[in-house]
């Protein structure tokens, strides 16, 4: 027992040194850290009481957060809630949470990205990342004060100055633009005429036009969040089919108006299914070169690795904006999206790892988030400067808002 101590130990104080960290606790503290990552059969595989083991880097960063928040008597930090909005708070929470942006900002990657870019302004991704950092590396279990991040998002987006209550999923896409935009591997962008693809296939189309994308766009944002929508036009008059394919950074799902609960592959499919454009809706057909009724559908082509999905609980009516409360029934396993696919051989399976939830009404609300810790596996609940442990049996609700899965392929469950 003494040796196998003694060696994590070792271990903790060598990879702690890279993190800021400086161990020095019992070694009853250590044996129950080990415990709490439940990792009886992975000191066996690799083997604990030789000195030279070495951790890789995702287990370095987990098994410190563990250690860190085991000595400390706490896991999971808040944000306070002085000067941070419900909507920014929950949108926030989710993507510390997101475990590849997380790392990228653990590891300072990103200086690499600022400083290619040299933009002495880039100032949005590096409050966001010392706002991660804080999150996950932080000794003190006070809750974290995201106010120079405020500023800069704020300065950014000047529709979020202030403290009215905002739209979360809005805010996540001027966020992610705005961190896209100072980590952008392009600094010059092409100025290139568009190109006809119309002569090669869809599936060739659709990489060549991705493959355009990235000329101008090309960040770790875009490598996490980005996937490509692919919209067929087929005349019902001589059976031509066009093709486009853009770019997107989440869904937007419509809910059936139902008095029932609805699940989330019924909005897919919704989303998804044929709709007929006619009368004024007609567009001009390329063979017919006339406006004719046409078939409009969407699949999606290229799937991001996070895959975030927006239900469209709000609706934009004559007198008032109204709120949809139906319940969407979603997993938090295995969501298979094959059938959606352009090409139905492709892995679209993802696992569910945070929800930003609203409650209330359109005319004000609140804003919550659950977020399954990228490390320990455990839910939690994050409420203002609160956070709680939950089941992951209470994680579906009638307030869930904005859905965020990650490729099962990269997932940590």
């Amino acid at each position: 027992m003494a040796s196998l101590l003694a060696a994590v130990i070792s271990l903790v104080e060598k990879f702690g040194k890279n993190l800021s960290f400086k161990v020095g606790t019992k070694g009853i503290i250590i044996f129950s850290f080990l415990l709490k990552l439940k990792l009886k059969c992975f000191i066996k595989k690799k083997n604990l009481l030789h000195s030279d083991v070495l951790f890789n880097t995702e287990e370095k960063i987990c098994c410190y957060f563990c250690l860190r928040g085991l000595l400390s008597n706490h896991l999971i930090l808040p944000f306070s809630n002085v000067s941070l909005q419900c909507f920014m708070n929950s949108i926030l929470q989710c993507l510390s949470n997101t475990h590849d942006l997380r790392d990228y900002c653990l590891r300072n990657t990103h200086h690499t990205d600022l400083n290619n870019n040299c933009r002495a302004k880039a100032v949005l991704m590096e409050e966001f990342a010392k706002l991660t950092q804080s999150l996950w590396t932080s000794a003190s279990s006070e809750a974290i004060s995201p106010s120079d991040f405020k500023m800069q998002i704020q300065k950014y987006a000047p529709r979020f100055v202030g403290y009215n209550q905002q739209d979360a999923q809005e805010f996540l896409r001027f966020l992610l633009d705005g961190l896209h935009n100072e980590v952008n591997r392009v600094t010059v962008k092409p100025r290139s005429p568009m190109e006809d693809f119309d002569h090669v296939s869809d599936d060739e189309k659709g990489k060549r036009m991705w493959n355009k994308y990235l000329e101008s766009e090309n960040s770790k944002v875009v490598d996490l969040f980005v996937g490509q929508l692919k919209s067929s036009l087929t005349c019902n008059e001589c059976g031509f089919c066009s093709t486009v394919f853009d770019p997107f950074w989440d869904l937007s799902l419509p809910i059936a108006k139902t008095s029932g609960e609805v699940s989330l592959m019924d909005c897919l499919r919704l989303f998804t299914r044929e709709d007929v454009l006619d009368g004024n809706e007609r567009p001009t057909c390329h063979r017919c070169k006339t406006r004719r009724k046409c078939t409009k559908k969407f699949t999606i082509q290229k799937f991001p690795k996070i895959l975030v999905l927006h239900l469209k609980r709000f609706s934009e009516c004559r007198v008032r904006t109204s709120k949809l409360s139906t319940f969407v029934n979603f997993p938090l396993k295995e969501l298979d999206l094959r059938e959606f696919a352009s090409d139905n051989s492709v892995n679209a399976v993802y696992n569910l790892y945070a929800v930003s939830n609203h409650t209330g009404s359109s005319l004000g609300g609140h804003y919550t988030a659950y977020c399954r810790n990228p490390c320990i596996g455990e839910w939690y609940t994050y409420n203002d400067s609160r956070v709680s442990p939950m089941s992951s049996s209470q994680v579906r609700s009638s307030d869930a808002y904005v859905l965020f899965y990650e490729s099962a392929a990269s997932s940590r469950m």
